[in-house]
C-alpha cells in the first residue's frame, strides 16, 4: 500500500456522506489500522551497486576488482563492471572483499521457554547473526512451535535477522513405527519441513530405532519432509544411509570412517554437515586440570568419552572429514551451537581449517551448505538471479579464516542490515 493512500482511508466523510456517523468511524479506525499494518511492513529492497570490490563468487571465480548489481533483492550482475539502475545506491567497495551471506545448516537457536525467549532475547540474538554474518538459518533443535512463531516474525519484518528454516525432531526410543509416523505427520503439518530424530545409538543402532528411522523416513515421502540424523559414529552413519535418510547433521566422531562407507554416502546422493568444532577442542584442553570440557566450558559427558572414544574425538572428526570430502560427499556447514554466532563461527573454522583450504571451505560454506537447506537456487553464491545475500571484509578471507570474523557490511535480500564501515553503524 502506497503511503498516499493512507489519507483516502482514514477520511471517510469525504467518500460516506449520509451514512451514519459510526459507520464512518468504524471506516476511519479500521483504515488507520491498515496503514499502520503496511507501514510497519519490510519495504521493498532499494537498488544497489557495490564497485571496485574484491569479489569471491562462491563458485570458484574471483574478481579482483568487480562491481555487483542488486535489483529488486536479487543480484542481477557481477562483473568487472556494470552500468548502475537510476536511482541505485552506490557502495564504493574500494578495500573490501565480499562473500556469499553465511549459512548455518544446524544451528540451536531458541534456549529455554520459547515465549519468554522471543520476548526477552529475539532481537538482540538475531542482531548477533547478522553481525557475524549470517543471513540464513536452519534451526537444528529447540521447539518446533518457537522456531515457527520466530520465522513468521521474521518475515513479517516484525524481528530483523537472519531467515530462519524451521525443524523438529521425532524420538526414536520408547515409541512405535506407527506413533513415529503420526508424528511425522503432525510436524510436517504445522509446516515443518526438515525433521530430525532423537536418540539414535553411536554403536551401533538398535533394531528398534532403525525400524522407527525407516517409519519415519517412509512417512516424509509422503508428507514432503526431509529427515535429518545425527549419525555420530560410522555404524549410525551407514545404518542411516540405508535408511533412506538424505541429510546427516555430523561428522562422525565414534571412528574412523572408512573410503568405502565414505563412497556409500556419496553414491546414495546424501548430503553431510560440518559441525567439526565440536570435538575439537579436545586437543587443548588436558593441559590445565585434565578435564575435557565442551567448547562452552561444560563438562563432557563421560558417555561421550568412553571406550576408544575417549581423547580422540578431534582426531575423528576433522579426519573423517576430510575422508567424506575426498570421496565426493557434499559437505556442508554446522555449527551446532547454542550460544554466541561469532564465537561458534571461529570455532568452526579454525576446525576446518586444519583438514581444508579456505578454497575449499568458501564452497563448503556456500554451494554446499545451500544444497543442504534445499535453498540453491537462491542462495549460497553471489551469481546473477540469486538472492542478494553478502558478506563484505576489510581483509581477504582467502588469505585467512579468521578475516571472515569481522564482517563490516551485511546484506541481506538486498537489504543492508548492518553496516560498520567509518561514520557508520
Amino acid at each position: 500500500m502506497e503511503a498516499g493512500h493512507c489519507d483516502n482511508l482514514v477520511r471517510p466523510d469525504q467518500r460516506l456522506i449520509g451514512y451514519p456517523l459510526a459507520m464512518q468511524a468504524l471506516v476511519a479506525i479500521v483504515g488507520g489500522v491498515l496503514c499502520a499494518v503496511f507501514a510497519a511492513a519490510p519495504a521493498a529492497a532499494q537498488d544497489l551497486v557495490i564497485s571496485n570490490a574484491r569479489i569471491i563468487v562462491g563458485n570458484g571465480t574471483v574478481i579482483e576488482s568487480g562491481a555487483l548489481v542488486v535489483r529488486g533483492g536479487r543480484i542481477a550482475s557481477v562483473g568487472a563492471g556494470a552500468p548502475a539502475p537510476a536511482g541505485a545506491r552506490q557502495i564504493d567497495g574500494r578495500g573490501l572483499t565480499l562473500m556469499p551471506g553465511f549459512i548455518d545448516g544446524h544451528r540451536h537457536i531458541i534456549s529455554g521457554n520459547a515465549d519468554q525467549w522471543l520476548k526477552d532475547q529475539a532481537a538482540t540474538r538475531m542482531q548477533e547473526f547478522l553481525e557475524a554474518g549470517y543471513t540464513t538459518l536452519l534451526a537444528g533443535g529447540g521447539p518446533a512451535e518457537g522456531n515457527l512463531e520466530l520465522k513468521r516474525r521474521l518475515d513479517a519484518g516484525v524481528l530483523k535477522g537472519p531467515r530462519v528454516i524451521p525443524a523438529a525432531q521425532i524420538n526414536l526410543n520408547n515409541t512405535t513405527p506407527e506413533q513415529a509416523r503420526a508424528e511425522m505427520r503432525r510436524l510436517a503439518g504445522l509446516g515443518i519441513r526438515f525433521i530430525g530424530e532423537e536418540n539414535i545409538n553411536p554403536k551401533p543402532p538398535t533394531p528398534g530405532q532403525i525400524e522407527n528411522l525407516r517409519a519415519i523416513v517412509d512417512e516424509s515421502k509422503n508428507v514432503g519432509a526431509l529427515v535429518m540424523v545425527h549419525a555420530v559414529s560410522p555404524q549410525a552413519m551407514v545404518a542411516a544411509v540405508d535408511a533412506g535418510v538424505p541429510l546427516l547433521v555430523h561428522t562422525p566422531h565414534f571412528g574412523w570412517v572408512t573410503n568405502e562407507e565414505a563412497k556409500k554416502v556419496a553414491a546414495a546422493g546424501v548430503l553431510n554437515l560440518s559441525t567439526a568444532a565440536f570435538g575439537v577442542p579436545l586437543f587443548d584442553v588436558f593441559s590445565q586440570d585434565n578435564v575435557p570440557t565442551f567448547r562452552d566450558g561444560k563438562r563432557w559427558p563421560d558417555d561421550i568419552l568412553d571406550g576408544d572414544g575417549r581423547g580422540q574425538e578431534a582426531g575423528y572428526k576433522t579426519v573423517n572429514a576430510r575422508t567424506l570430502w575426498d570421496n565426493g560427499v557434499v559437505y556442508g556447514f554446522g555449527t551446532d551451537t547454542g550460544y554466541l554466532p561469532l564465537k561458534g563461527l571461529a570455532q568452526e573454522l579454525k576446525a576446518l581449517n586444519l583438514m581444508f583450504s579456505m578454497k575449499d571451505i568458501v564452497k563448503l560454506m556456500g554451494p554446499n551448505t545451500a544444497a543442504f537447506v534445499q535453498m540453491s537456487r537462491d542462495i549460497g553464491s553471489l551469481e546473477p538471479g540469486k538472492l542478494a545475500d553478502i558478506v563484505a571484509f576489510p581483509a581477504n578471507p582467502l588469505d585467512g579464516y579468521w578475516n571472515m570474523l569481522n564482517a563490516v557490511v551485511v546484506i541481506k535480500g538486498g537489504d543492508i542490515v548492518v553496516d560498520k564501515r567509518a561514520g557508520r553503524r
